[in-house]
């Protein structure tokens, strides 16, 4: 008697992957004509068949690696999605369809894509040089060395050049568009130190800047999560901004959001920096990073990017301010009237207070934040998402 299930099964299973493949096409159609399609024995031969010594970094469903491409040996970073992942098609096609549409020079572009039906899906992306703000911030470099001290000009530059390439993704497009993972590690410099944003791996569409939508899944990174995000799934631009407050600390401070090893009450970084930004240019002196020598020179943009900072950290999502607010206070322009109208919310009146003074509450969410913050940094690498459904 011969068995015929699994000539079957395999056929079944071949059909489904087919019929993904031709869902997976038609929906990206619009645009895959203005994008480089790579067959995957490219992507092979790109990434010397995925070496190990060309993995640039890894993310919760994904792993990027180094490579060069077509006749002129062009260098490009592909990221391969896990193949296991029912979601990684879907991922796939928000990504390609998001970053396809982007045009900034603070944003890495896509390059092109490439899609097997057995080997799985891939977007390629132009390399940066560079390295990335946290490997130059925090020191993460192969072999255990350190990295030398970032100047303070090319950290304004930095916080300048990102908050730039935030107004384009919300205000500059068709259609709003939420990083939803700002983050050091997802900033590349160039060789001359020109910040570029990368990895849309969770960007999201909505229907307009400061309108949110709830989302099912909190997907984020611990130590960035905007309060109204995590404790309600409510993601709006305002979302982006509060991650920028805490990677603007991190550039004026050169600490990590979440470090265990410090002492109690230094742990989290934005609880520890609260009593300083209300002080603004005040503050200086306790806030910047030990490795940079104060100079005058620089103090009033120090203390521009600390106000900033408060700013960006305003804990009620309705207040905190636009990214094209956070840039005119970085750029020291005349801020516009409603600015001047919430200032007293996130300054004079404490927002970081405002923010994290209910953790001392024991049923409120934002104690739970923090909790899992502490014990993320334990259990998870920097790259590494929380899931919470």
């Amino acid at each position: 008697m011969v068995n015929l299930d699994n000539g079957v099964s395999e056929s079944l299973v071949k059909e489904l992957k087919l019929r993904r493949i031709e869902s997976l096409e038609k929906t990206i159609s619009p645009v895959a004509h203005s994008l480089v399609r790579f067959s995957y024995g490219e992507i092979v031969y790109a990434t010397r068949n995925f070496s190990k010594g060309r993995v640039l970094g890894r993310g919760a469903l994904s792993c990027v690696f180094r490579g060069r491409v077509g006749l002129l040996r062009t260098a490009v970073a592909i990221k391969q999605l896990d193949k296991e992942d029912k979601e990684s098609a879907k991922a796939f096609c928000r990504e390609l369809m998001i970053a396809s549409s982007l045009h900034s020079p603070n944003i890495v572009p896509l390059v092109g894509f490439c899609i097997d039906p057995e080997e799985g899906l891939f977007l390629v992306y132009k390399y940066v040089s560079g390295g990335s703000l946290e490997r130059h911030l925090h020191g993460r470099k192969k072999g255990g060395k350190g990295s030398s001290t970032l100047p303070w000009s090319v950290r304004y530059k930095v916080a300048v050049g990102i908050a730039e390439a935030m107004a384009y993704l919300h205000n500059g497009t068709e259609r709003c568009v939420v990083h939803r993972d700002i983050k050091p590690s997802n900033i590349l410099l160039s060789s001359k130190k020109a910040p570029k944003l990368c990895d849309f791996g969770l960007a999201t569409w909505t229907s307009a800047p400061s309108v949110p939508f709830l989302c099912k899944t909190v997907k984020g990174t611990f130590g960035y999560l905007a309060p109204e995000y995590f404790q309600h799934g409510k993601v709006s631009d305002k979302t982006d901004v509060y991650a920028f407050g805490v990677v603007l600390l991190e550039l004026i401070t050169g600490r990590k959001p979440i470090e265990t090893k410090r002492s109690p009450g230094e742990e989290n970084l934005v609880l520890w920096a609260k009593p300083y930004l209300q002080k603004g240019k005040g503050a200086i002196e306790e806030l910047l990073d030990p490795q940079l020598k104060c100079n005058l020179r620089f103090s009033n943009q120090i203390g521009r990017m600390i106000e900033a900072a408060a700013a960006c950290l305003t804990n009620e999502e309705s207040r905190r301010p636009s990214i094209h607010e956070i840039i005119a206070i970085l750029k020291g322009e005349e801020e516009p009237v409603v600015s001047k109208r919430k200032k007293s919310s996130f300054l004079g009146n404490g927002c970081v207070i405002d923010c994290y003074s209910q953790l001392q509450q024991p049923n409120n969410e934002m104690k739970s934040h923090l909790a899992l913050a502490m014990l993320g940094v334990s259990e998870f690498e920097d790259d590494d998402y929380l899931y919470v459904c």
